[in-house]
């Protein structure tokens, strides 16, 4: 405040306020408590730790805790899929990519001792935010180097065609259910998304050779396959000719049977005929049977024993042109 003879004193000239200082340190005790505010992103955990400890884990949205040094806040990525690069490295990601070889990395035995070239993606995300942070240190690091031991393991199991061809996808699935296993043994907190081959090749001294066997192996399995093919189009052709006949042997055998189980009746009733008048029967058959063998020439019926004048010739019947007398 001002004092009095301030005029005929013409200097500032103030009294101190003992609460300024209260009211400075309000302030700043206010800011302190205000830089506890935070916020976790939609992709993140909140781990707090209380003097390095950890405390509790809070999920997305605005929140506070104990300003520093009490309290401290991090917030780790939890929906993102990291990715490492085994063998190989982006140079640049382009479009076009381009990459680097690392053959220190790439480079593995067989089982059938053969050298083998691969190069493996693999994605990981956090599983559980706290184990991520604390319980491994570099888990980076960690999941490098267990992708290339679970990696030259399960390859070291198989022989070289299997990981060049016939069973790379079984493999695939090996080395991740392998890594998911040292992931879970370190307790890191990390989950195995996918593990997947760049490239798997032979090496480039015998690249050359290998890729011939491998033109040789597609040329053997089209022809095998086109031979299936054939096969499947003449054997269900071939069975239903061989059906067809056997129905139409069975329709004859079965037509011949009735047949002669019908000749065999009539030879029965004539025979019972003949037996009862045979002069009348054998007459009779014979002329139904000239009646078969000679359909188109009119015939005559003597009766009586002898010759029989049959004069004047004029009288008889003409017959048809080109036909008997």
């Amino acid at each position: 405040m001002m004092r009095p003879d301030f005029y005929r004193n013409p200097r500032l000239d103030f009294e101190f306020n003992r609460r300024i200082p209260y009211y400075v340190l309000a302030g700043l005790v206010f800011l302190w408590l205000l830089s506890g505010i935070y916020i976790v992103g939609p992709d993140e955990q909140g781990v707090i730790r209380r003097f390095g400890r950890m405390v509790r884990v809070v999920g997305p949205g605005p929140h506070w805790h104990l300003p520093f040094p009490i309290e401290r806040v991090d917030t780790p990525k939890v929906t993102k899929i990291r990715r490492i690069e085994l063998g190989f490295r982006t140079v640049h990601p382009g479009p076009p990519a381009r990459y680097v070889d690392v053959p220190e990395e790439a480079l593995m035995l067989t089982g059938d001792e053969n050298i083998v070239h691969c190069e493996v993606v693999v994605q990981y995300k956090i599983k559980d935010a706290p184990k991520y942070l604390f319980n491994v240190r570099g888990p980076k690091e960690l999941v490098k180097d267990a992708s290339e031991a679970a990696l030259r393991q399960v390859v070291g199991r198989h022989k070289i065609d299997e990981v060049l061809t016939e069973k790379k996808l079984e493999i695939q699935q090996e080395i991740q259910d392998k890594l998911q296993e040292l992931m879970d043994l370190y307790d890191g907190g990390i989950s195995i998304v996918l593990v997947k081959f760049q490239d798997v090749r032979a090496p480039k001294e015998v690249d050359a050779a290998f890729k011939d066997v491998a033109s040789a192996r597609e040329d053997r399995e089209r022809l095998v396959q086109e031979a299936e093919a054939y096969r499947n189009d003449v054997l269900p052709k071939a069975r239903g000719q061989a059906e067809k006949l056997i129905k139409e042997a069975q329709a004859y055998k079965i037509e011949r049977i009735q047949r002669a189980k019908g000749d065999v009746a009539r030879f029965l009733a004539v025979l019972r005929e003949y037996q009862k008048a045979k002069q009348v029967t054998r007459a009779r058959l014979y002329i139904e049977t000239m009646e078969r063998v000679l359909p188109r020439v009119r015939k005559y019926l003597v009766e009586g024993e002898g010759t029989v004048n049959l004069l004047p010739l004029g009288t008889l019947p003409k017959v048809a042109k080109g036909g008997a007398r």
